[in-house]
């Protein structure tokens, strides 16, 4: 699938902010086998005085800015046409539970993808045990690491409600985990957190996720938002799997990847400092449109 995707995010100062430095993760990355990135560019306005593009630990591309002169507003703008290559279901050739620890310890790359670091509780998925409580009695009588992820995944679908309004961006997951409603950021954040807590590493991952309106009605612009999910280690033979619990479903050709880490923190799409005063207002918009 071929997708032409816009994302635009626009900040709103009540002062005009004198100066500003910020961490841009919203261009698309090439994945081999997953998708290709036929262009893309970001636009920012007003202008930077700094402009910096590079890679980060985990091999995100990020573009990082910095203004001098005081501004009222700024907009970041990302356009992008996107190739999703199609995948098989995944062939469940995980090992039981007891035996991926060995199979962690026989890796010995530290590589980004490198299941080590997706092990240890990271600033937005800490150890939980109302939260490992609950995945240990999921997880008793699976035979394979997948099926325990997918159990995880299903299990948060079934009982936690979407609910747009129940939780904030900053939002602890033992928050959201306790109220059972939240979003997609805090379904994945309570899965990785579940995942770990069982010894197999998780990842988290930020990007877009084509909407489909019923039959006879047309898709409206800006009905996309950003979305994210869970990337899961299932051993030595079966890799990276990636799911997407608000939607109780493998992640397919619908999903665009922005980027992978440990948690939000790490693919946060602004990150930044400015010198103001008083509170911004944020507005973001994104369209997913399908091509083929």
């Amino acid at each position: 699938m071929r997708y032409d995707v816009r994302l635009s995010i626009i900040y709103e100062y009540p002062r005009a902010a004198e100066t500003g430095r910020h961490l841009l993760c919203l261009t698309p990355p090439n994945l081999p086998g997953e998708q290709t990135v036929v262009a893309s560019r970001l636009k920012i306005d007003p202008r930077p005085d700094e402009r910096l593009e590079r890679r980060d630990f985990f091999q995100n591309p990020i573009v990082e800015v910095a203004f001098y002169e005081p501004l009222e507003r700024s907009e970041f703008l990302m356009l992008a046409r996107i190739e999703r290559h199609a995948r098989l279901k995944p062939l469940d050739l995980s090992p039981p539970l007891e035996r991926l620890e060995g199979e962690i310890a026989g890796h010995a790359g530290v590589e980004p993808e490198a299941p080590h670091h997706f092990l240890a509780p990271s600033p937005r998925a800490p150890v939980e045990p109302l939260i490992a409580q609950w995945a240990a009695g999921l997880a008793k009588g699976k035979k394979s690491v997948y099926e325990i992820a997918i159990a995880l995944g299903e299990a948060i679908y079934n009982q936690m409600a979407y609910d747009p309004e129940a939780t904030e961006v900053d939002t602890p997951v033992s928050v959201a985990f306790a109220a059972r409603r939240g979003v997609c950021q805090d379904f994945s954040h309570i899965m990785i957190v579940a995942l770990r807590s069982l010894r197999i590493p998780a990842a988290y991952v930020s990007g877009f996720l084509r909407t489909i309106p019923p039959p006879g009605v047309e898709r409206l612009e800006g009905s996309d938002a950003m979305h994210a999910w869970v990337r899961v280690w299932c051993g030595r033979e079966m890799g990276w799997i990636e799911y997407d619990p608000t939607n109780a479903l493998n992640v397919g050709t619908d999903h665009i990847v922005i980027a992978r880490g440990r948690d939000y923190d790490d693919v946060a799409p602004v990150r930044g400092v400015m010198r103001m005063a008083g509170e911004q207002r944020t507005e973001q918009g994104v369209d997913v449109i399908p091509l083929d």
